[in-house]
């Protein structure tokens, strides 16, 4: 599907020597009909929690990554949903904005774990700290029923995402990082808070983006979500008012000069290098 907002897309992902199309999030009121998604679970609330009415046996057992699924949908060239009722991972539901406040055994998951009971990630010092971290992160409500990530050569009219994603090594990542400067002309335009690996392709960009802001958010940091992502492969979520911008102005960039030309050479041999060179 061509909308007009992408126009000559094509020419500038050729540019820029990236392969795959940007993923798109939105929400939507409607259930896709295809793609991936987590099996269905009963959302495991603070509430519940208090009350001891989660089966956290169940839950775990229903696990589902957020970013597996979007990697299986870019595998695929397809669709990854996910709602309250089919949300996975309970830090991915947070996240994505259908469960707040975290529960007490997510924050002791997290960092330290329970001894004698739940072994931690250790990404966090102790649950009390891990409190503090969700409570400031603190994202926004989902906007719809369901998240859906999709390439944005699969949006249909009507549909506007909140911001864009591109999966990415070092070299071109090197050309998005300073087009978003050049588009902005603000030296703090990208920006990379901790936070899991979903956190970056949602939360953060979505505060900026319901605040105004023309920003891009690198991630791919965590370790639990790497084996998602190719080697060295990061993410890069722009907003999309700035992904607009980017595609608006790239050609008065340097990203039509000598020097990107060099850079370029340098993604060909990463290619080759990683078997990538002949895949469409």
């Amino acid at each position: 599907m061509s909308l007009p907002e992408l126009e000559g897309m094509g020419e500038f992902l050729e540019t820029l020597g990236y392969r795959e199309q940007p993923l798109a999030l939105l929400y939507s009121d409607q259930q896709p009909e295809e793609g991936f998604h987590p099996p269905a679970g009963d959302l495991p609330t603070k509430e519940k929690e208090d009350q001891g009415a989660i089966n956290w046996g169940e839950v775990f057992g229903n696990f589902s990554c957020v970013m597996g699924n979007i990697w299986r949908a870019r595998k695929k060239h397809s669709i990854a949903w996910m709602s309250a009722g089919h949300y996975g991972c309970p830090g991915g539901a947070f996240y994505l904005g259908y469960l707040k406040p975290q529960t007490d055994l997510l924050c002791a998951y997290v960092s330290s774990g329970i001894p004698g009971a739940m072994e931690g990630e250790n990404y966090v010092k102790n649950p009390a700290a891990c409190r503090v971290f969700f409570d400031s992160v603190d994202p926004l409500p989902a906007a719809g029923p369901y998240t859906v990530f999709k390439p944005l050569d699969l949006l249909q009219p009507g549909e506007e995402p909140e911001v864009v994603t591109f999966f990415a090594r070092p070299e071109v990542l090197s050309g998005l990082d300073f087009l978003v400067m050049y588009v902005t002309n603000d030296i703090n335009v990208v920006t990379s808070p901790f936070g899991a690996g979903c956190s970056h392709l949602t939360t953060f960009p979505r505060q900026y983006a319901a605040r105004g802001e023309l920003k891009a958010v690198v991630g791919g940091w965590d370790p639990s979500c790497r084996k998602f992502l190719k080697t060295d492969e990061l993410t890069f979520t722009v907003t999309w008012p700035l992904f607009k911008l980017m595609l608006a102005q790239w050609k008065s960039s340097f990203l039509t000069t000598g020097t990107w030309g060099l850079v370029k050479k340098k993604i060909a041999r990463s290619e080759r290098a990683w078997g990538e060179a002949d895949q469409g």
